[in-house]
């Protein structure tokens, strides 16, 4: 389709033989003629994609009203002309909510591809896009990668148009505000941000805008997709790009000043500026008591740093430091290492290896064997290595500390690059033992206060510190003391309680001025 530019021309014909060239006469392309019964005829032709458009819609409320038109003699016969005749299609005789009239032949095309119906007519150089759009798809369901004990149980489906109603059903303000693009040359895909103005960063905002602007692909046909053209840094394991299938995290973040991006396709939505401590959060967090969700998090940062030293600093204590131990406890290592042939650090590679073979392994078979499979596959593998003196007991036990860390890491993406690091900080213990431990967490710092994202610096509240935004991070107050938003998100109306100006407290600039024209 690429730079293909073509505008309707007034044959009908003309345009039929444009649309079956261009879709190669697929067979799916149902073309419905409908003639007046006038005295000068009036042909029009009903385009459509089986699959996509609805037969119902189309029959119950674009064929009917046409063919019954021709019964009625006030009807097409008192109309002058034959675009007033097609006006009057328009507002007299659908009963459809939507119509939209096109002039661009590309532009009907992308709309009849998108499962809507469209009327040409002979002598008529536009064309009206109906809605009726009917395709089969998966409901509204609980979500899968983020299920929660106390909550909303509903989550995001592959259709936009419900994603954005299941979060204006949460935010009924009319300063929430949706864009919508068209990304992919080929798969058109629609792209929407919403955000509310008054609340977000007008700088952010825009800069999302010119992101999505730049993609040049193809095809877009998940979010992440879109996540890998716009983050800012991409040479890093930390995601800058939050993404969740949950409506109530993204009302949420959008009352504290972020930008959702929805991607039609997918049920996963992407949030924007998103710092660190977000992706150590859960919804769940803010429907418990702060006590609760605060000893919860607390318990995510300790099971993060489990997740990323425990193996390195096994590797380090047992190869370089022994003095460190208990003499108690290093005799019952040596014991246990006694006819190991292999290093400590060739032994926890070993079994790190092993166990993410049986973790992907879990992911990849089927739902029904997956989870058993990966249980039992582990528990016999580590059993087995310990009795054939491969790997020792307490290696086994590091390992499996390490992996049930890891799983409470809510952010899947985020658990990714701690395991991705991991193997990292087992390498340096074995060089350098607790000296290159202390190094690589250095260097990992240092480059996760390096990192921005749409301009916010990852690592805030804490680099740089922001005292009033530390109530939400670590830890979390009471509801009645989190008064403020984040203020490194937007500084735009930073009270709560204090919402962005509705018609309610009264008309803005814009609203002002058009009344007074009225």
């Amino acid at each position: 389709m690429g730079d293909r530019k073509h505008a309707l021309t007034v044959s009908l014909h003309d345009n039929i033989q444009l649309i079956k060239t261009t879709l190669g006469n697929s067979p799916d392309i149902v073309i419905r003629e409908w003639h007046s019964d006038r005295s000068d005829p009036f042909e029009a032709v009903v385009i459509y994609v089986s699959g996509l458009s609805d037969a119902q819609i189309i029959n119950q409320f674009i064929m009917s009203p046409l063919l019954s038109s021709n019964q009625d003699e006030h009807a097409i016969t008192d109309s002058s002309s034959l675009t007033d005749s097609l006006d009057f299609i328009k507002k007299r005789l659908l009963p459809v909510g939507e119509i939209q009239v096109e002039e661009s032949f590309d532009k009907l095309l992308v709309g009849i591809l998108s499962g809507k119906a469209a009327i040409l007519c002979q002598g008529v150089n536009y064309g009206l896009l109906l809605a009726s759009k009917g395709w089969e798809e998966r409901g509204v369901e609980e979500p899968t990668s983020q299920t929660v004990i106390r909550g909303p149980k509903e989550g995001f489906s592959e259709n936009i148009a419900i994603n954005i109603a299941l979060v204006r059903r949460k935010i009924k303000d009319p300063n929430l505000w949706l864009e919508q693009f068209l990304i992919g040359e080929v798969t058109k895909t629609d792209v929407s941000i919403m955000y509310i103005n008054g609340i977000a960063n007008d700088k952010a905002v825009q800069e999302v805008r010119d992101r999505i602007g730049r993609i040049r692909l193809d095809g877009i046909l998940e979010s992440g997709y879109i996540e890998e053209c716009i983050q800012d840094n991409g040479f890093t394991v930390f995601p800058t790009v939050f993404n969740t299938e949950r409506p109530d995290v993204i009302a949420a973040n959008l009352l504290e000043g972020r930008i959702a991006i929805l991607i039609d396709g997918t049920p996963f939505t992407l949030l924007v500026p998103a710092v660190f401590t977000q992706f150590l959060q859960s919804a769940e967090d803010y429907y418990q008591r702060a006590d609760i969700s605060t000893l919860i998090r607390l318990l995510r940062y300790a099971a993060l740093m489990i997740a990323l030293l425990a193996p390195s600093l096994y590797i380090a204590i047992t190869t370089f430091h022994q003095d460190m131990l208990p003499p108690v406890l290093l005799i019952s290592l040596i014991a246990q290492r006694e006819g190991i042939p292999f290093p400590a650090f060739f032994e926890a590679l070993l079994m790190e290896v092993t166990f993410e073979l049986l973790r992907e392994a879990g992911v990849r078979l089927p739902r029904a064997v997956g989870q058993s499979i990966s249980i039992v596959g582990a528990l016999v593998i580590g059993q087995a290595a310990v009795e054939a003196g491969f790997v020792s007991a307490a290696m086994v036990i590091v390992v499996s500390i390490t992996a049930i860390s890891s799983f409470i890491i809510p952010a899947y993406n985020m658990a990714i690059a701690i395991r991705i690091l991991r193997f990292g900080m087992m390498g340096l213990a074995a060089s350098f033992g607790l000296f290159g431990i202390l190094a690589g967490i250095i260097l990992i710092v240092q480059h996760l206060c390096h990192l921005r994202s749409f301009g916010v610096p990852y690592m805030s509240p804490y680099a740089p510190v922001i005292q009033e935004d530390t109530k939400d991070a670590a830890i979390r107050v009471t509801w009645r003391d989190m008064i403020t938003r984040p203020r490194s998100i937007s500084r735009k109306n930073p009270i709560r309680e204090s919402g962005p100006q509705t018609l309610q407290q009264g008309p803005t600039a814009e609203v002002e001025e058009l009344l007074r024209k009225k």
